[in-house]
């Protein structure tokens, strides 16, 4: 029963972000590799996801604001 009790000597918080970071490396590739298909930018350029993402700008930045106070 000792591989089901948390290790907190700082080795097992370690593996857990190693494991976390790996997985995010995973999805940005995986991202990446969607995102240099042809097809898929010719879709996400009719939907103009260019002016959403600068509609959000202003509220990402009061965001930052309000967390700064």
């Amino acid at each position: 029963m000792e591989l089901l009790e948390p290790n907190f000597n700082g080795n097992g918080s370690d593996k857990d972000t190693l494991y976390m970071l790996a997985g995010l490396s995973l999805v940005i590739f995986g991202a990446g590799l969607i995102l240099s298909n042809p097809l898929v930018r010719r879709y996400l350029g009719q939907l103009g996801v260019g002016n959403l993402a600068q509609a959000a700008l202003p509220d990402v930045e009061r965001y930052l604001k309000l967390r700064a106070m």
